[in-house]
């Protein structure tokens, strides 16, 4: 990967630049006039390159097929998937930024998102507002990625073969395909990251194109926050492709924007008073220390921790674009001075390091769906490794007194190492994605679900302990939101739900014990003291993945007071509650 592709006259610093040679490649739809009569470097227009789009859209109509088949059945819903959705659907019906107290666990603009994604569907049809259904929202955001990676990847002058070679890496690997599926934030923020890489690396250099870049990557940290540690790669691709004199107006106009926009979270807070901790109210700064002191999962290289179970997950799908992408940006970096490929993808070799530096704090917290802000930088150091060994094989130059190879054997030699590569790739990506497209993981939540509303009398006097991943199911099945199908952890956590619970678990009346529920019931006494005074009256698959729906063991079946009375006592108006800690990322 030191090889360096052949260079042009780049009128706008003077010196030279790449430009990728491809066979059969189309002539530049345009060039720019260079200051001073200097020649320009030609710029492949995306939109009027009748190849680029062909490729373009054949492989998003893959993409989006392979991400789509079975999307409802495979994976399991999480936990994680229902509280962003139930968010959103509470910003839809007009309830706040949450179904409960919005404590500032995350930015909301996230799931304000989801809500637009989401708003046509639940509009006509209300009961398809849960997890499995709403997954398909995901499938757009994925095409807008796709598509921005290769036009990412294009404006980093990769040909265009490695261009849609990025985009198959990222949409098809196994680890997209399960991943990108999921309502997760991540999946937002990688989107807007990229366009923010795009308008930094556009070959126009316009200013507006920076400003645009700054906006769309504070758009990018106020989905989720982590893409904070990828500014200073976008600030590198940013510097590197803007003109020489105008630099540093365009990097301080990006910065301005960028700074200006993130500071309308802290901004809102304050308008609140929320910014603040303080008694009888939920605070910006205490949700900031809840995420930055919450509990470590260990090393990511220690075996038996929390991160190496979560990296063990990874390679389990697909071991080529963590391990080979990762290796790829440190050889990158480390020949950035030599090598002009390694110039052209340093922005993005420098996010894929960043990242993986992250993850590898040694207390650090490591939830499952981190990789996904990685995918497109490694599939983008992956492509450009290929290009770059391509191109040293095919031009290779002759020492003193060496016979001129020939062609056809290096060709050859290309054609080996790309069917080597796809022999050991291939199978074992089919391995990974054919699970995604065949298996049917999420029968026990439609079943419990299903039970919840044909076998429950009343379910509008009736109060349920379960999970974000069914709680949207429960309240179209009739259940009160927030206080008749109770999120679990809320029973613990939230003032505003416990003073409702007088009695603890007698309050109860069912628990859907989910494998979350299960697993983090422990340190939660009034979830563990109704799962242990309870008994199974329905069961939904087997082992350690099976859905129980429980009975509490109350003795008073009258039921409760009545609805009106129980709600004057807990005043669900009352937004500041309390903060209710969440197993999220």
């Amino acid at each position: 990967m030191t090889a360096t592709l052949p260079t042009a006259t780049d009128p706008r610093s003077g010196a030279t630049s790449t430009v990728p040679a491809e066979a059969g490649a189309t002539a530049p739809s345009a060039a720019r006039p260079a200051p001073h009569g200097a020649p320009a470097r030609p710029l492949v227009r995306f939109r009027s390159s009748r190849p680029d789009l062909l490729l373009c859209g054949a492989l998003l109509l893959v993409i989006v097929l392979v991400q789509g088949w079975n999307i409802t059945n495979f994976p399991t819903l999480s936990d994680d998937e229902g509280t962003y959705l139930a968010q959103a659907w509470a910003v839809q019906q007009g309830d706040g930024l949450a179904h409960y107290t919005y404590w500032y666990d995350h930015p909301p603009l996230g799931w304000i998102q989801v809500a637009a994604l989401t708003y046509l569907p639940s509009l006509f049809v209300p009961d398809w507002m849960t997890v499995a259904p709403m997954r398909f929202s995901m499938l757009a955001v994925s095409a807008a990625s796709s598509v921005l990676l290769y036009v990412l990847a294009r404006r980093l002058w990769l040909p265009r073969w490695a261009a849609g070679l990025a985009m198959a890496l990222f949409g098809l690997s196994p680890l997209s395909v399960v991943l990108q599926r999921e309502i997760f934030l991540d999946n937002l923020a990688v989107m807007w990251m990229l366009l923010a890489f795009c308008l930094a690396a556009s070959p126009n250099r316009h200013l507006w194109h920076h400003f645009a870049s700054g906006l769309a990557a504070a758009t990018a940290v106020l989905t989720k926050e982590t893409m904070l540690v990828v500014l200073p790669a976008l600030l590198v691709t940013m510097w590197r492709h803007s003109h020489r004199d105008t630099r540093k107006f365009a990097v301080t106009g990006a910065i301005t924007a960028c700074v200006l926009i993130g500071l309308s979270y802290p901004l809102y807070a304050l308008l609140n008073g929320e910014l603040l901790p303080g008694s009888g109210h939920v605070s910006l700064i205490d949700g900031i220390t809840y995420q930055m002191g919450r509990e470590g999962s260990g090393f990511i290289l220690t075996p038996g921790s929390g991160s190496n179970g979560v990296f063990r997950s990874w390679l389990y799908y697909d071991t080529v674009l963590p391990l080979g992408g990762l290796a790829g940006a440190v050889l990158l970096l480390a020949t950035v001075r030599r090598s002009v490929t390694a110039r052209a993808l340093a922005g993005p070799a420098l996010a894929a390091v960043i990242l993986a530096a992250v993850a590898m704090r040694p207390s650090g917290y490591l939830p499952a769906m981190y990789v996904i802000q990685a995918l497109p930088f490694l599939a983008l150091v992956l492509a450009g490794g290929a290009a770059s060994i391509t191109h040293a094989v095919l031009s290779r130059r002759r020492g003193p007194g060496e016979p001129r190879p020939r062609v056809w054997a290096r060709r050859a030699l290309i054609a080996v190492l790309a069917v080597s590569a796809a022999v050991y790739v291939l199978p074992r990506w089919y391995d990974g994605n054919r699970t995604a497209l065949t298996v049917d993981a999420n029968a026990p939540y439609r079943q419990a679900a299903a039970w919840l509303g044909s076998e429950v009398a009343d379910p509008a006097n009736t109060r349920v302990l379960l999970d974000d991943a069914l709680w949207l199911d429960a309240v179209h099945q009739g259940f009160e939101p927030g206080l008749g199908a109770i999120w679990f952890y809320k029973a613990d956590l939230d003032p505003a739900v416990t003073r409702t619970l007088p009695r603890g678990w007698q309050d109860i009346d069912y628990v859907v014990s989910s494998p979350t529920v299960r697993r983090d019931a422990v340190n939660l006494p009034n979830v563990k003291a109704a799962l242990e005074h309870s008994a199974v009256v329905a069961v939904f698959g087997s082992g350690e993945d099976r859905i129980e729906i429980r009975r509490t063991d109350r003795t008073d079946r009258t039921d409760r007071t009545d609805r009106t009375d129980r709600t004057d006592r807990t005043d669900r108006t009352d937004r500041a509650g309390g903060a209710g800690r969440t197993s999220g990322s």
